[in-house]
């Protein structure tokens, strides 16, 4: 019995013990090149209002509550969610809007699991157009550790991303089409 005892608790230490081995922080990057002039995939980034066209989280529940509020656009801007289990709840703020070449944002999710993360969207020149690199960072908790044994943040949610870049790139460059033929 006690041998049991002792087992198991050598067993639950060295769980621990590996657990705090996991990294701090966690980074979610995609990239993708968008045959559209910055300014116009700044646009669709930098203005709320325009994430129903792009955005991979928007149709996974068609009864989702938002709310914008503080500025219309750019740093101040603001949206709340609150969703099925699928969509969770929270909110994100523009913390720093420049023009065609960058949009940070402060994400905070309420459910399925509290957390805090940045996530950034950088605009740079490509022969083609414009390269879009999407980043989430944030810290990795003692539960997030533990979970990471078995699935991380890149494979939850770089296939999002992804979805999100492919998208984006489908209507930013059917507007730059448009504004092609005028």
């Amino acid at each position: 019995m006690w041998m049991t005892i002792g087992i198991v608790l050598v067993v639950i230490v060295a769980i621990a013990v590996f657990i705090s081995t996991r990294p701090d922080t966690f980074q979610v990057q995609r990239s993708t090149t968008i045959a559209a002039p910055a300014g116009t995939v700044f646009n669709y980034l930098n203005d709320f209002r325009q994430w129903p066209q792009w955005s991979p989280w928007e149709k996974l529940d068609p009864n989702m509550q938002r709310t914008l509020s503080g500025a219309p656009s750019g740093t101040g801007a603001s949206y709340a969610w609150l969703g099925n289990s699928k969509a969770g709840q929270g909110s994100m703020t523009i913390t720093d809007s420049r023009p065609g070449e960058r949009v940070v944002l402060d994400l905070s999710f309420i459910k399925p699991f509290k957390s805090n993360n940045v996530t950034e969207f950088a605009l740079t020149p490509a022969a083609r157009g414009t390269q879009v690199t999407w980043t989430m960072k944030g810290t990795n908790t003692t539960v997030t550790k533990a979970f990471s044994l078995f699935m991380n943040m890149d494979k939850l949610v770089g296939g999002d991303f992804e979805r999100g870049l492919a998208n984006l790139k489908t209507v930013a460059e059917a507007d730059a089409g448009k504004a092609a033929t005028v």
